[in-house]
């Protein structure tokens, strides 16, 4: 006997899928987006950039490994749903302590399997990302759409998932301290700091330059996170402040966050950049990275004309601006992730520059 449906999408446009529910039974209005990542479902699941987000999921099983302690971006998860082919909570893997089901459940995050993912992710690509409501299935569609047309997505992203106090990560033999502007900040970019000899202070994302001084940091680092960048101000104006008075170094949200700290422009991409296969080339060097990325908005490159930034890397499938540096001001800044967890690799040498640069500053 065939299992009826019992959840269902239902996109602004009026497109209808079915599926079968996992996780939280819970009905949400959310963007959908896509992620073509082979690998690493709990390490997106757990990532604070997808706050407020559907992500459908283009590799077609997911759930087969479970969950394990070690492996959490942040202690509590804020993506919106998580849209799979097949979904599998038969564990095959040792470390694993529950399953995905099972910790989606216990944040209050729905998840919907049993779905032509592919037609879906084809839609998002053509059409753009867009509104869509998570919901059971004997929701109608005038029902649904008349939701979808009374329902925001929030812009308080950032400050929903910042730290709300400062919070310190000690390593063994502490070289470096860096202090780091947390806007949902992953916590694979503490361990890749923490492991090149670096005590972080994660500070909230509206943190004065002034209390940020007060810190006598040897470096700034500003972090990834969800939404628009051009919502934090605050942040934005706390980087105008510091910069060329230390080591800056800022990834995703924080490149972009950089950007318009110097007088750049944003703008939002037509479905965003999400998975662990984008190819970048670093322009500098003349080498491609494979990288993986997660964001919704872009730095315009025409806007950088006018700053005192240069292009550093590109995207190799869309020409989209990748990376920045201001040499006099010893900043820099990627739009992709270096840290990323399960891989690639290819760009963790960001670090290594980061560390030179506070190096040479305590020389001087």
């Amino acid at each position: 006997m065939v299992k009826e449906f019992d959840r269902k999408i239902i996109l602004e446009d009026g497109q209808e899928y079915s599926g079968y529910g996992f996780g939280a039974d819970k009905t949400a209005v959310l963007e959908i987006v896509f992620n073509t990542s082979m690998a690493g479902y709990q390490e997106i699941m757990s990532d604070p950039s997808y706050t407020y987000q559907a992500v459908v999921m283009t590799y077609p099983l997911i759930g087969n490994y479970g969950m394990a302690d070690d492996d959490f971006e942040r202690d509590t998860p804020t993506i919106g749903a998580l849209i799979v082919r097949e979904y599998n909570d038969e564990l095959s893997n040792f470390r694993s302590a529950a399953t995905l089901s099972e910790v989606m459940k216990r944040f209050g995050i729905p998840g919907i399997w049993g779905i032509d993912t592919r037609k879906l992710t084809r839609s998002i690509r053509d059409k753009g990302s867009r509104r869509a409501l998570i919901t059971d299935i004997d929701v109608s569609l005038e029902e649904g759409l008349k939701i979808l047309k009374s329902s925001d997505i929030p812009t308080d992203a950032v400050s929903k998932v910042s730290c709300d106090k400062t919070a310190v990560f000690h390593t063994e033999n502490q070289k470096y301290h860096i202090a780091a502007i947390d806007c949902g900040m992953k916590m694979n970019i503490v361990r890749s700091l923490n492991l090149r000899g670096c005590k972080v202070t994660a500070v909230p994302w509206n943190t004065t330059a002034g209390d940020i001084t007060a810190l006598n940091p040897d470096g700034i680092f500003i972090s990834n996170g969800p939404g628009n960048p051009e919502d934090v101000p605050q942040t934005v104006e706390t980087v105008k402040r510091l910069i060329g008075r230390y080591p800056i170094f800022g990834i995703c949200l924080g490149h972009q966050i950089i950007s318009l700290a110097y007088g750049a422009k944003t703008y939002k991409l037509k479905f965003g950049h999400r998975g662990g296969n984008h190819p970048v080339r670093n322009l500098e060097t003349n080498k491609i990275e494979i990288t993986s990325q997660n964001h919704s908005y872009a730095v315009d490159l025409e806007s950088l004309a006018g700053t005192p930034l240069t292009v550093t890397h590109i995207n190799l499938l869309d020409n989209t601006v990748e990376g920045v540096k201001c040499g006099k001001d010893n900043v820099f800044s990627v739009q992709y992730h270096p840290e990323s967890a399960p891989g690639p690799q290819d760009s963790a040498y960001l670090f290594d520059r980061f560390i030179k640069m506070m190096e040479e500053r305590k020389n001087v």
